[in-house]
Formats: C-alpha cells, sequence, structure tokens
C-alpha cells in the first residue's frame, strides 16, 4: 500500500531510554491515564517497565519521526514469535495528528520489520482508542475476533497484518 510522505518528516532509530524516545512515552503516559485512568506517573512507569534491549536490533526496534528535528511520531516493535513482530507505543504529538504521520510512522515500521525477516505484525490497543482502531483498519490490520483478557476496565483489541514477501 502507498501512502504520501509528509514533507521533512525524518525516521531515526533510538532505544528506549533515548532523549528523544522521552516525549512519546511522556504524552503517552498522560493520554493512557486520561482514557484509562491512574496517574501519569504510573502509567509512565508501567510503559518503562518493559526491558528495553526488547526494542533493540536484531529483534527489536523503536523509530522516532523527527519534523525540523522535534520528536512528533514514534513507536517501537519487538519479537512476538519467529515470523512476527509486536507494535508497541505507537504515538503522534497531540498537536501534530489529522496530518498523515501515524500512517508514515507505521509505513517506516513495517518496512524495518520486514528487513529484520518477520512476515507478520501483531498489535493491541485498548478499547477506548478508537482513533489507532480506525487507524490500524484502514492501513491493512485485520481485528482478531478472538477477545483478550480484560485488564480492569481496559479491554484490548488484537489485530493482525501480514506483510508482503
Amino acid at each position: 500500500m502507498s501512502m504520501p510522505t509528509v514533507d521533512g518528516l525524518r525516521f531515526v532509530s533510538v532505544g528506549q531510554h533515548d532523549a528523544l524516545a522521552e516525549p512519546l512515552l511522556a504524552e503517552l503516559a498522560v493520554e493512557y491515564a486520561t482514557r484509562y485512568g491512574g496517574t501519569p506517573e504510573r502509567v509512565g512507569t508501567w510503559l518503562r517497565g518493559y526491558p528495553a534491549d526488547e526494542f533493540e536490533a536484531p529483534a527489536g526496534g523503536m523509530l522516532i519521526g523527527l519534523l525540523d528535528d522535534r520528536p512528533v511520531t514514534g513507536g517501537a516493535f519487538r519479537r512476538y514469535d519467529e515470523q512476527t513482530a509486536e507494535l508497541k507505543r505507537i504515538w503522534t504529538d497531540s498537536g501534530h495528528r489529522r496530518r498523515g504521520l501515524a500512517r508514515a510512522l507505521l509505513l517506516a515500521l513495517e518496512a524495518e520489520i520486514s528487513d529484520r525477516g518477520y512476515r507478520r505484525v501483531y498489535l493491541t490497543t485498548g478499547d477506548r482508542q478508537p482513533e489507532a482502531e480506525a487507524l490500524y483498519l484502514a492501513t491493512g490490520y485485520r481485528k482478531l475476533t478472538d477477545p483478550l483478557p480484560s485488564e480492569g476496565e481496559v479491554y484490548p483489541m488484537a489485530f493482525l497484518k501480514e506483510l508482503e514477501p
């Protein structure tokens, strides 16, 4: 699927503790706390609780999209199984949404995932993120029919996409 590029957007690979990843994690913590409850501090601790090496090459990665050297979108992936990568922490800065940045991010992540030899992409999102659900459906992800176990009041939805060889 061909998507238009966003003028001036460039992607860089970073680690979870890189300063360029901090705006992604900080805004995600606020957004998740607002949508699902909790405090940004608790959610931030949870977001940073994944072992950083899960998002490092060769099995994983994290990309940050920059406009004028400012982080505006980003996301990460890690190994789910031998053929499948799992997307995590997909984010676009609240002041830069509805401009095609998330679509460009997904293309960049999928290219990196494919280059690493994975053939599928798996992800989950919460039921209080209709924008995310719409994005994934519009970009070729298939919503899995089996519901996932809920975590409190959060009901995750799972999606899968087969990558072209």
